[in-house]
């Protein structure tokens, strides 16, 4: 696996057209991602000591956060409305390599902060609401 920029991992916001089109969301200068799973235990006399879970079952998500310099653009905008709306609106993780992960978030969590004589920061918090696709 070579080794990629996180500058380039890019958080990407839909325009609510169809076909979607993605839109940067401007000022971020941390992403970090989590794919969570919860597992079936189907684990009985027969499993031999060994706990067994059952494949495909349980529930997966994905988890996204970010933190960065408003800078006003419509994607943060977009992003600002979906969360005071509680709206789920299209999303897609971009990567260095050129992969991909699209799908349905809300935004769980935006905050704002500045301090006196300084920039104006923000984080978020996104969870998937159905499937999440690999490209």
């Amino acid at each position: 696996m070579a080794v990629e920029k996180g500058s380039a991992f890019l958080l990407k916001i839909g325009n609510g057209s169809t076909p979607v089109s993605y839109v940067t969301v401007a000022g971020l200068r941390t992403t970090q991602i989590s794919v969570n799973g919860e597992a079936v235990n189907v684990t009985s006399k027969d499993s031999g000591g060994w706990r067994q879970l059952l494949p495909g079952a349980g529930v997966r998500s994905v988890s996204v956060s970010g933190a960065g310099i408003f800078t006003g653009s419509t994607a943060e905008v977009r992003l600002r409305d979906n969360a005071l709306g509680g709206g789920i609106d299209d999303y897609e993780l971009s990567f260095e390599s050129g992969e991909k992960l699209r799908g349905k978030f809300l935004v769980t969590r935006l905050d704002y902060a500045g301090d006196y004589n300084g920039e104006r920061t923000y984080t978020l918090s996104l969870e998937s609401s159905g499937a999440v696709n690999a490209l």
